[in-house]
């Protein structure tokens, strides 16, 4: 290439420090799941449950990151990546979600973090990626309250395990999932379908986040949501209804409180239920300074309020029950736009829209895209996966991180979702969203098309911050 690498591929060069990375979550590569020391999670127990998961698959082993952790990590450095963000698996520390500290556990963490920063990567962690302890849920799992004190002490002893080798930690993971998917529908573990108890659950993840702010004290701590642009189907009344609902439960609902200290007043009025396990000072400790907000985001919803579409924004794999508590009438249509494998629309607009918006709305908050990626029917062919389609889906949403940051978004990184192949919930092993194959029999690594340009991105924008330097 010529041309100061014909302008870092027209346009995606990034400021200096930019963080390029990927991301995974422990239940979804590590396996082991009955090694050192390691308990029970719910999603142990969900994927033992007939028909939970599609094939009844399960992540016993998954992609056995646990022992291939350095191959892992030589992988992410032969990439070029410069922070890799990772979940730690609940029960590996806390068998019991409570009490008794595995030491092993602790011990895997240490080595892997230490592993990273020998390769140069900054190790980005992530508390809860939606594992909770099989103990806990016997005990009423997230609509029980006592579960967000028990967080916070699980926090706290990670933090201390690892604060030295560490310096970015984030609560909890996209929290609704957690709440609607595991409480409402009962798509995710536990696979309950009690509306008001995933309202409970909510607000105590919620809680969970604004206590371990709190226990840890760091220097550096996020919250990570799941954030979706809403597009109403028509101008019709219903329609622009449907789009205010689906906005406050899945955006408003947990953006404002975290930086707010508030519950949108509509969203509650939707709900009509009984408020009261939201208790004094709740609010103030959910508001808790963090540094940094961590963005997911995949895709956008249109939505109506008039019968005949989706229940869903993609259809679960087994039958479940409505997320959307409060508005389960609202359904979900195709807004016209290409999908991926999950049926998701593919926008790249809507992550310009949702950035952009965070920052108009809550601003002076610094914001990294911490997970974006895309599922496509990958086929490895002579040694080779050629899915020009996810590296036009990453290009596209690169490009609308530039565009954010051009127009004064303070965006500090992006990350891949995902490293690898992997456990993908509900849907077992049946779609992909790596930017490295896995062959989930023999555990081979193969880089993919995507993996590659992805690659030569990050390469070309380390060589202009060193021109520049």
């Amino acid at each position: 290439m010529t041309t100061q690498e014909e302008q870092t591929r027209a346009g995606l060069q990034f400021p200096t420090g930019f963080a390029f990375g990927a991301a995974t979550s422990a239940y979804q590569i590590e396996g082991a799941v009955d090694e050192d020391g390691r308990g029970v999670s719910i999603w142990d127990t969900f994927t033992k449950t007939p028909g939970r998961v599609l094939n009844g698959d399960n992540a016993d082993v998954a992609i056995d990151h646990y022992h291939r952790y350095r191959e892992d990590v030589r992988i992410m450095a032969e990439l070029g990546l410069s922070a890799y963000r990772f979940s730690v698996s609940w029960p590996r520390i806390q068998p019991d979600g409570s009490g008794r500290i595995n030491q092993k556990g602790l011990d895997f963490y240490k080595r892997l973090t230490d592993e990273l920063r020998g390769h140069g990567i900054d190790p980005w962690l992530t508390l809860y990626h939606w594992d909770l302890p099989q103990a806990l849920e016997d005990r009423g799992g997230w609509p029980n309250r006592d579960t967000a004190y028990c967080f916070a002490d699980y926090a706290a002893t990670v933090h201390e395990a690892l604060k030295d080798h560490v310096h970015t930690f984030s609560t909890v993971n996209e929290p609704w999932c957690t709440a609607f998917l595991g409480y409402a529908s009962g798509e995710h573990a536990p696979g309950r379908r009690e509306p008001e108890n995933a309202i409970r659950g909510a607000h105590h993840l919620n809680l969970a986040h604004g206590l371990s702010v709190q226990a840890m004290g760091a220097r550096r701590v996020g919250g990570c949501v799941n954030l979706y642009a809403i597009t109403p189907a028509t101008a019709s009344e219903a329609d622009q209804d449907a789009a205010r609902r689906i906005d406050g439960l899945q955006n408003r609902f947990f953006l404002d409180a975290l930086m707010t200290g508030r519950y949108p007043q509509d969203v509650l009025d939707d709900l009509g239920m009984d408020l009261s396990f939201i208790r004094d000072g709740d609010m103030a400790t959910i508001k808790a300074p963090i540094d940094l907000l961590l963005v997911n985001y995949y895709s956008r919803f249109t939505v109506s309020g008039a019968p005949g579409g989706r229940a869903s924004a993609a259809a679960a794999p087994t039958d479940t029950g409505s997320p959307w508590v409060g508005s389960e009438h609202v359904s979900f249509v195709n807004g016209g736009r290409p999908v991926t494998a999950m049926g998701w629309e593919i926008d790249r607009s809507g992550l310009l829209e949702v950035l952009s918006r965070v920052a108009r709305d809550y601003p002076g908050i610094p914001m990294v895209v911490s997970e974006n990626g895309a599922a496509f029917d990958d086929v490895l062919e002579h040694g080779r996966v050629h899915d020009a389609e996810r590296v036009d889906y990453l290009d596209a949403h690169l490009r609308a991180c530039r565009d954010a940051i051009d127009a004064g978004v303070p965006l500090e990184g992006y990350f891949a979702w995902s490293l690898m192949d992997n456990f993908e919930w509900a849907w077992g092993y049946g779609k992909r969203f790596g930017l490295v194959h896995v062959d989930f029999e023999t555990q081979r690594r193969v880089l993919k098309d995507s993996a590659l340009w992805y690659s030569e991105i990050i390469r070309q924008n380390r060589r202009h911050e060193q021109t520049d330097s």
